[in-house]
């Protein structure tokens, strides 16, 4: 099992150093992706309580969120080169960047000492205060895994970009 961590080469010609940095970014993906579904879900939960419509910002946060949890899990399928899909990280990055824009624009300069919400009867401003800044390292974390996936894709491709029939 030593061996074949050691001399590990993908096709792609990325070594374990690749690998690891790869799964260390995908599993914080995966986890912040599902605390932003928790953190905006609370609030969604509360208002069908309370008979209120969910409000489509925070349907929007949680539907990327969800986007975000499945596509990870699609990527650690073996055998799926996750680089090959570096558009669908750009999406996503341009996603999270809306959902970051939405979400600070509401909360960032919000002072969570002058509203006390922590009843249920609305946001708490410093749990939505935490979830912008989360919502920004998920915008960060796609941006780079969208920017490794190009260049890997791009780097180490080894058939024309035409028809993909010729080596280069």
């Amino acid at each position: 099992m030593l061996d074949f961590l050691s001399s590990y080469k993908s096709e792609s010609g990325t070594g374990l150093a690749a690998l690891i940095l790869r799964f260390v970014l995908r599993l914080l993906q995966f986890v912040l992706a599902l605390a932003v579904c928790g953190l905006y879900g609370t609030d969604l939960h509360h208002a069908s309580q309370a008979g209120v419509g969910a409000d489509s910002k925070w349907v929007f946060a949680v539907v990327i969120g969800s986007l975000s949890t499945v596509t990870v899990l699609v990527y650690g399928i073996p055998f799926v080169k996750s680089h090959l899909f570096f558009a669908w990280d750009t999406i996503l990055f341009i996603l999270w960047t809306a959902v970051f824009g939405i979400f600070g624009k509401l909360y960032i300069h919000e002072d969570p000492e002058s509203v006390g919400h922590d009843n249920g009867t609305g946001p708490s401003i410093k749990r939505m205060k935490d979830a912008v800044w989360i919502d920004l390292v998920n915008m960060l974390l796609w941006l780079i895994t969208a920017v490794y996936g190009a260049f890997v894709f791009f780097t180490y491709r080894r058939r024309s970009l035409h028809t993909g029939r010729a080596k280069v």
